[in-house]
């Protein structure tokens, strides 16, 4: 449901052409901070915030299939509305979205005699800016491109990760001018004004009906590239009836971390229909990080010793990795001879749903995408059956229109039936979790997993995720590796594995990154009896309230979320300096009263904490002592 904050306004302005054309369309954010200004041929658009130019001139523009190209454009009228409005959440970062914006829907008509149209949403919010294209019509609509840019204003310095079918590339800090000519950059581009005033991430949302896209560095601009099917390289696109491309957006802050609490992309996203109530967000247990496709063999006594640590840990959920279905028990292809609605012989998965219902953990199972996208009703329909209240679906790695469409059918499948939806292999969030709040999270980032096979999950790279990937959505980054130890420590290991970080960092994660469905990776003898395991029993995996403190890309971070009543903070450092560090944060941000903290610090090795309690109220500031990788969590509780 959603209920008005103020008011909604909507005005529709005829301006008669001569009138329309007389001067660029300027639309402006609610706190006028923020502008986006488009020409009246529909040629280029500009992005202001606080009177300094963000984005610089930038081409606009559709490259059609199969039909000549729209020839000379002039705005023909503009129809102008203003939104503020509230949106209940269902298990994400806030309880609630504020969509408050000023827009206007650009219609340019053709010069030349056919005379056809098109139409520019632009939406311009207090914390960013987006628009999109549209044409109307009962005719097919192929395209081979966008002429649609990002020039940046200056040489700006940037986090980009170069684009790939998996999105799960480690992130650079480089200008743009640095940026590799002809190369392709993932979404989100995020970037730092000359002037430092500004911090801003280009993206996209709202891929429904149209294909994802990736950032071609061309000349100081970021172009976008629109992806292909595989078997399809031209066009790039076909609609069947007419025109509506995702939304291009510009995210903006005075800081990286700013942007962190923003609700931008889901904003941008039809909202959900129906009652999700039933969502239930938590933290689950998991096989296969810890190594069992080396040792623990898929049978009823291994998964009941899961079920068994789950339930004895509270946690709700157990998630059975590859290796459960009937044939081939290979992860990473889609084995013909593999039938996912058919139980490996020794397992009988209504008697493990049993089971596990028995003791409160409900079993999540993991497919391959391509097992599941010819037979989706009967592959969901058996798991419903079985009981079975999720489904990880795997190794899609693209973001073309068919792959797209794929997300909005298994969104929806999984919603009918009640069943969360957790995506691997997937591209970056455009806000589909807005409209199917099931779709709890996903991949896309070069998450935990890669602890077992190379040394590139560094706290660096920790600690540059919040502030990129983060910033579009949540992200299954596979925390709770309990095998701590710092990068000169590592050593890559399949079984086991362990991590380059210390405890306070693994704990730190559960508050920091964004996912309303965590994994708790580890084997569950390495957290018995472990020092923080507690804290992970504890701490929620979805939020009423997000507050980013301090912090600096690739170096560091403290992020605050509340539930209820209580705050939990996440501190993470990847200064490796000896001795570590103390991080002095303010409380201000508490409410008013006392209030219980209880800490976990790093303490002498890796895998050791300090575990404090003490009363502060929000005039205090807690200093905490972060080891080198380190991290510390606290959640601070009302004494009254």
């Amino acid at each position: 449901m959603i209920t008005p904050l103020l008011t909604t306004l909507v005005a529709a302005l005829l301006l008669p052409l001569a009138q329309a054309s007389a001067a660029p369309a300027l639309v402006s954010s609610p706190d006028g901070r923020i502008s986006i200004r488009i020409d009246d041929d529909a040629g280029r658009f500009t992005v202001e915030r606080r009177g300094e130019t963000v984005i610089a001139p930038s081409p606009l523009g559709l490259e059609l299939d199969g039909v000549p190209e729209l020839g000379a454009l002039r705005l023909e009228r503009r129809e102008d509305v203003k939104v503020d409005r509230t949106i209940p959440l269902v298990a994400t970062k806030a309880a609630q979205a504020r969509d408050r914006y000023r827009g206007a829907t650009l219609v340019f008509r053709e010069q030349a005699p056919a005379g056809r149209r098109l139409y520019l949403d632009v939406r311009a919010y207090d914390d960013g800016v987006a628009f999109r294209y549209r044409l109307d019509g009962a005719e097919p609509v192929r395209l081979r491109g966008e002429r649609t840019a990002f020039v940046p204003a200056g040489d700006p310095e940037c986090l980009a990760s170069v684009a790939d079918g998996a999105h799960e590339v480690p992130f650079e800090r480089m200008k743009v001018s640095q940026l590799r000519a002809g190369q392709a950059y993932d979404v989100p581009v995020v970037c730092t004004a000359p002037s430092g005033r500004t911090a801003y991430a280009i993206t996209q949302a709202s891929l429904a009906g149209y294909t994802g896209a990736a950032l071609l560095s061309e000349g100081g601009a970021l172009r976008i590239r629109l992806s292909a099917p595989p078997k399809r390289p031209a066009p790039a696109f076909i609609s069947q009836a007419g025109l509506t491309t995702a939304w291009r957006v510009v995210m903006m802050g005075d800081r990286i971390g700013d942007m962190i609490p923003s609700q931008l992309i889901g904003n941008l996203n039809p909202p959900p229909q129906g009652d999700f109530s039933w969502v239930r967000p938590g933290k689950a247990a998991w096989d296969w990080w810890s190594g069992p496709l080396a040792g623990m063999k898929p049978g009823m006594d291994n998964y009941k010793r899961f079920i068994d640590f789950a339930a004895a840990s509270g946690l709700p959920y157990y998630l059975i990795d590859a290796g459960w279905a009937s044939g081939p028990g290979g992860c990473c292809d889609a084995n013909p001879a593999t039938d996912v609605t058919r139980a490996a012989d020794g397992i009988d998965m209504p008697e493990l749903v049993r089971y596990a219902a028995a003791r409160n953990v409900g079993l999540m199972l993991w497919a391959h995408w391509e097992h599941v996208a010819g037979r989706m009703d009967e592959v969901l329909d058996t798991y419903a059956r079985w009981g079975i209240k999720g489904v990880k679906i795997d190794f899609m790695n693209r973001d073309d229109q068919d792959v797209v469409d794929f997300y909005q059918r298994v969104a929806a499948a999984t919603a009918k039936r009640h069943m969360l939806l957790d995506l691997h292999g997937a591209y970056v969030p455009a806000g589909l979790q807005r409209s199917y709040p099931n779709f709890i999270t996903q991949e896309g980032v070069r998450g935990a997993e890669w602890d077992k096979m190379d040394k590139s999950i560094t706290p660096r790279h920790n600690l540059m995720l919040p502030y990129t990937r983060m910033l579009a959505g949540p992200l299954d980054y596979t925390p709770g590796g309990f095998h701590n130890g710092t990068p000169a420590t590592f050593a890559v290991r399949e079984v086991m594995p362990q991590t380059q970080h210390t405890r306070g960092q693994a704990l730190a994660m559960y508050v920091v990154y964004d996912s309303p469905l965590q994994m708790v990776s580890d084997d569950p003898e390495v957290y018995r009896g472990a020092a923080g395991f507690d804290f992970i029993q504890r701490v929620p995996t979805a939020w009423d309230e997000t507050r980013f403190l301090s912090g600096t890309p690739g170096e560091d971070i403290v992020l605050a979320r509340r539930q209820g009543r209580n705050w939990y903070l996440g501190a993470m450092t990847a200064d490796e300096t000896a001795g570590g560090r103390a991080e002095p944060v303010s409380l201000g941000f508490l409410p008013a009263g006392r209030f219980r903290a209880t800490l976990w610090e790093d303490g002498d090795t890796p895998n050791e904490l300090r575990r404090v309690e003490r009363e502060v109220t929000a005039r205090d500031t807690l200093t905490l002592r972060l080891a080198p990788a380190g991290g510390a969590a606290v959640i601070l509780e009302p004494l009254h």
